[in-house]
């Protein structure tokens, strides 16, 4: 890459040092936590006790933390080498409920190690796809990477977790108090302030928080009735792994749908850290997707909820200019140590919520203008235009009208399933669709 130190802090193998490698890192952990957020939720669902919520919660962490190494320091045959760190997502959410109501724990751990073993064999296919991810789709995931975060930021930055939820004016105020920080500090900050923008507007908006919102300041100091460090209890429930293969069609969807995000994610993080490329290299893709899903595996293995690559923290690795592979290395580090200090996961988790959205929102910007910015780089043409536009208003569709793909047949509701996976699926087809003009041109040139 030419001139790197123009264009970023810390690339793509630089190592910084040691104060600003722990200080970026933790940046990301901040990240990294909104996500604790769907152990916590899906213990709820199913009226799990406070011993297995924290255990569920160590294991996932556990989980995350392994894959996030794995996965930035790039391994020889596993892993991509980008800052792509791992979390629990929502991908899988839906089916762990699921699988929990019918079978249990033991059930959830034997889908979810399915689920990761169907990506990891999907993994050697992504270099053969090279041909039909020209660079404008590839642009159309990237953005679209960013795009399927604004439900849940939006969501955060109200302050609503479940639908039903009051909405607070002060909510709203912290959350766009975070945000404008986040923003301000990136833009006319410069060196320190600017590359740490999203911790200054995290703690800003938590110090204001607890001054407007009592409640804030009184989660705050409840976490100190936490340990300090504490071990998983291993109760029965986490003893056991079953399989149902009557679940076996749902669970290749979800595991396709899984990959196709992770897909997205590695596209982004390679652009974002390697924008000299002239066309995506499917190589370190390939390795970042078998990592994945030997994550999800080891997840469902040790007792932890599915993991997947994080597109909020590809997009503030773009934002802060810092790409080093080593800020997710340290961060998956400081993942697993932090999953045996009960009393510091409580710190962190009892961050507002409209802060968290404003963290996700900060991060996705980036993730959509890289994605249409890439997108747009090449000449334009009308096929390109109906590709693209189909393909958004069905994908989008699936977020704006989830009522509509629950009635729909099976084999519908099996592709229309999220924005992003439903938008590269229809982008790809009518791409080869809209061009067998020039396949037959061929032909009879031949």
């Amino acid at each position: 890459m030419s001139d790197i130190k123009s264009k970023y802090e810390y690339g793509l193998n630089d190592v910084p040092p040691a104060g600003h490698l722990l200080i970026n890192s933790f940046q990301h952990v901040l990240l990294m936590f909104v996500a604790v957020g769907f152990p916590v939720i899906f213990s709820a669902q199913i009226d799990g006790s406070a011993d297995f919520t924290a255990s569920l919660v160590t294991f996932s962490m556990l989980a995350s933390g392994i894959g996030s190494i794995i996965q930035s320091i790039g391994l020889p045959f596993i892993g991509s080498g980008y800052l792509c760190p791992n979390v629990c997502g929502p991908s899988y959410m839906s089916l762990s409920l699921q699988a929990a109501w019918i079978g249990g724990i033991p059930l959830m751990r034997g889908l979810i190690i399915i689920a990761g073993i169907i990506e990891m064999a999907l993994a050697p296919i992504v270099q053969k796809l090279r041909k039909v991810f020209p660079t404008f789709i590839i642009g159309l995931v990237v953005a679209m990477v960013g795009i399927s975060i604004i439900k849940m930021s939006v969501s955060s930055v109200f302050g609503v977790s479940y639908w039903g939820d009051a909405i607070l004016s002060v909510d709203i105020f912290i959350g766009m108090f975070s945000l404008l920080i986040m923003v301000l500090a990136n833009l006319w900050g410069k060196g320190f302030i600017k590359m740490y923008c999203l911790l200054l507007g995290i703690f800003a908006g938590w110090i204001l928080a607890m001054i407007l919102v009592p409640e804030y300041w009184l989660q705050f100091l409840a976490v100190k009735n936490k340990p300090i460090v504490a071990f998983p209890t291993i109760g029965l429930v986490f003893k056991s792994i079953t399989f149902d293969f009557k679940l076996i069609i749902p669970v290749i969807v979800i595991a396709i749908s899984g990959s196709l995000k992770t897909f997205g994610n590695l596209l982004a993080a390679q652009k974002i850290s390697e924008p000299d490329l002239k066309e995506a290299d499917f190589v370190p893709i390939r390795k970042g997707l078998l990592a994945d899903g030997f994550s999800t595996a080891l997840a469902g293995l040790i007792g932890g909820m599915a993991v997947d690559t994080s597109s909020s923290n590809v997009g503030l690795a773009g934002t802060t200019k810092v790409v080093s592979k080593w800020v997710g290395v340290v961060a998956g580090i400081i993942f697993i140590v932090l999953a045996f200090f009960p009393q510091l996961i409580a710190a962190l988790t009892v961050i507002p919520e409209p802060i968290l959205g404003a963290a996700l929102i900060f991060a996705g910007c980036f993730m959509i203008c890289t994605g249409f910015m890439e997108m747009f780089s090449e000449g334009w043409e009308p096929k390109k235009t109906f590709v693209v536009g189909i393909a958004l208003f069905f994908g989008l569709s699936t977020a704006f009208l989830p009522g509509i793909y629950a009635r729909a047949p099976h084999f519908i509701t099996t592709f229309f399933t999220d924005p992003l996976p439903t938008t590269t699926i229809l982008a790809v087809f009518l791409n080869q669709l809209f061009n067998l003009d020039h396949l037959w041109k061929k032909e009879k040139i031949k």
